[in-house]
């Protein structure tokens, strides 16, 4: 009977649907046990759960009221937005509500009445959470979709900004690209950015509102236009780099660049006519648990991973305190159906892998799920479990008992006693550990015990381990007793961290490369002199001082120039302020004729002064200042050059 239920909840994954439940108690032969799996919250409606900003301040219209007219009747602009009134306003939340008895409800900007200033807006929504997206951004107008738009995302929060598509109606006009369409784009470039004029163009009629971002085409790139051969989906995002990322995101922000048109050029005589109305906006997802939770809930006004496999954090992103044996690792959607959940797994101290030291031996299985937070997902009723039962194998984790633990102050142990080996986290056997015929007397090193000064409690010394968990960037870690931790020591490659998982200060961390990758750092190569110091963000951008801009802080803002740092332009020649015939030179000063001087050729040299001008006006004088003037210019020149 229990082979029969054992079998049939090995198969609820596949009933269910897909990677929906994170474990099973299954029975085998070896004894009853957790059997893990790849698990993922379902798809649904996210923008329930987004906060919404519309930028810049006072691109909504009503305050004050103004009056709008629509492209089909041009000329009878008897609609009015006024945001102090409920019935004529058009706020940013009427994005988000549910359209009555078909009535559709929309945010509205103002109109484009200072033309031919632009009329931009940009709407942002953000989770403060990674989302994974499953089928298409749906973006609904009223009143004419925009000929010129961008589509963008945000993989930290709006810190940075990516180009998620393009939309115009001639992309090459409006962005320098070619039209592309994503049915038209192969396995390997299943995530370009592409322009699209699919969803500006004016059509004329009111069914014409929709713009979309493509994600079911991009899928069906691998999975087949029904999307049956999800198989090939989940193996290529597995196996692809860049593609899970790429539908993932934390912020989506949509940037209106041009209102819709009507099909003509823009008509001054009537601006009343061209603005953006966004009735809705729909985005389908789910929470981003890195395969390590099935449920996401929104609490405290933010959305949380129900984490499994011994995982916490807002994404399931790190181990829990007492199973970081090594380094964590997200859950793998291979090998199919079930993938590979990549538990965290406790330190094997002396203790049982998977269950806290302290509980007695007749602990049942419910009492170990509440201490390790493992819950279970299948309703089964929980087992009793006796301390004989044998240890897992790979994704199944047995729940056995410890031996019971004392608090009385330990007696001395010989040095030569094998009880003073404190055996490191590793499945193999320890240097100097129990064989089959015998046991090895332990190394002078590990016998060593360090005691804390009170002598009551002995505490295992920090020791070095082969097989550490240190992505290749270390090959000793230590086991530091008292925090219950294993961290590496002397991480190579500009990296650091507990399992050299960070970068140092002065580098960033290398999209292209995986974690073990000897590259996956690189150096932020600030310019020194435009850089506040060598540090920069996560995309290797550095922090720059005024007026210097660049990611490598070594260019200059508009109006400056580089000359070992930015200094102001001292001339320019869209307003040539170099007067009396003097030429501006690099935007850095006024090459003055002879008989001119200061810093804009504003002054005769012989003006204020107790000297005869004539030679102002010999020929054979200017020829001789000109002359001079040009070498000294040449050795100044020289002299910048060689900088």
């Amino acid at each position: 009977m229990l082979h029969h239920a054992a079998f049939l909840l090995h198969c609820l994954p596949l009933v269910m649907g897909q990677y929906d439940i994170c474990k099973s108690w299954v029975t085998t032969d070896d004894g009853p046990m957790w059997e893990f799996y790849a698990c993922q919250p379902k798809a649904g409606p996210m923008k329930d759960y987004a906060t919404v900003r519309v930028d810049p301040s006072g691109i909504t219209c009503g305050n004050p009221p103004e009056r709008f007219c629509t492209h089909e009747n041009p000329y009878m602009c008897s609609d009015e937005c006024d945001a102090s009134n409920p019935d004529l306003a058009h706020p940013p939340k009427l994005m988000f509500d549910k359209e009555d008895e078909g009535l559709a409800t929309y945010w509205q900007s103002m109109t484009w009445s200072r033309y031919p200033e632009p009329l931009l807006a940009n709407i942002t929504l953000s989770w403060n959470k990674s989302i994974e997206l499953t089928d298409d951004i749906v973006v609904t107008f009223e009143y004419g979709r925009p000929t010129m738009m961008l589509l963008e995302k945000s993989l930290d929060n709006g810190r940075t900004w990516h180009p998620y598509q393009y939309y115009a109606d001639d992309c090459n006009e409006a962005f320098g690209m070619q039209a592309r369409r994503v049915r038209d784009l192969s396995v390997t470039s299943a995530n370009r950015v592409i322009c699209t004029e699919d969803y500006s163009r004016w059509a004329g009629s009111k069914k014409e509102k929709n713009v979309r971002f493509e994600v079911r085409d991009r899928f069906a790139i691998f999975a087949g236009p029904e999307l049956r051969n999800m198989d090939n989906l989940y193996t290529r995002l597995e196996s692809a780099k860049g593609l899970k990322d790429f539908f993932t995101l934390t912020d989506l922000r949509l940037r209106l660049l041009r209102p819709a048109l009507g099909g003509t050029y823009v008509q001054r005589e009537n601006l009343y006519k061209y603005f953006y109305a966004v009735s809705n906006i729909e985005v389908t997802a789910r929470c981003k648990c890195n395969l390590h939770a099935n449920q996401c809930t929104f609490r405290e006004g933010s959305l949380q991973c129900e984490c499994e496999h011994n995982t916490t954090g807002q994404d399931c992103g790190r181990c829990k305190k007492n199973f970081r044996s090594k380094s964590w690792r997200a859950g793998s959607y291979l090998p199919r159906p079930n993938g590979s959940p990549n538990v965290c797994a406790a330190p094997n101290f002396g203790t049982t892998v998977g269950q806290p030291a302290d509980l007695p031996a007749s602990v049942s299985v419910q009492e170990t799920q509440i201490k390790t937070g493992a819950t279970s997902s299948s309703g089964v009723a929980p087992l009793q479990v006796s301390s004989s039962a044998p240890k897992a194998e790979v994704g199944i984790q047995a729940v056995e008992s410890p031996p019971s633990s004392s608090m009385e102050k330990p007696k001395p142990v010989p040095k030569e006693s094998p009880e003073n080996i404190r055996a490191p986290s590793k499945t193999k056997p320890a240097h100097g550990a129990t064989k089959k015929h015998g046991k090895k007397p332990a190394s002078p090193k590990m016998s060593k015990l360090i005691r804390l000064k009170s002598g009551s409690v002995p505490v295992a010394p920090i020791e070095t381990f082969k097989d550490c968990e240190c992505y290749g960037h270390s090959n000793r870690c230590s086991f530091i007793d008292f925090l219950n931790l294993v961290t590496c020591i002397s991480c190579k490659h500009n990296t650091r961290g507990q399992h050299c998982q960070h970068c140092r200060l002065g580098y960033y961390r290398n999209s292209s490369a995986e974690l073990d990758d000897e590259n996956v750092c690189l150096d932020c190569n600030c310019n020194r002199i435009g850089s506040v110091a060598n540090r920069c963000n996560e995309t290797g951008y550095c922090d720059c001082k005024d007026f210097v801009t660049g990611p490598k802080c070594d260019e200059c803002m508009s109006g400056y120039y580089w000359r070992q740092g930015c200094f102001p332009n001292v001339c320019d020649d869209e307003f040539l302020i170099c007067q009396n015939g003097g030429t501006c030179y690099e935007n850095q000063r006024c090459l003055c004729p002879p008989s001119f001087k200061g810093v804009l050729c504003e002054q005769t040299k012989c003006e204020g002064e107790n000297q005869d001008c004539d030679t102002a006006a010999d020929p054979s004088a200017f020829l001789s200042t000109s002359a001079l003037l040009l070498s000294t210019l040449a050795v100044q020149l020289r002299q910048f050059l060689d900088l």
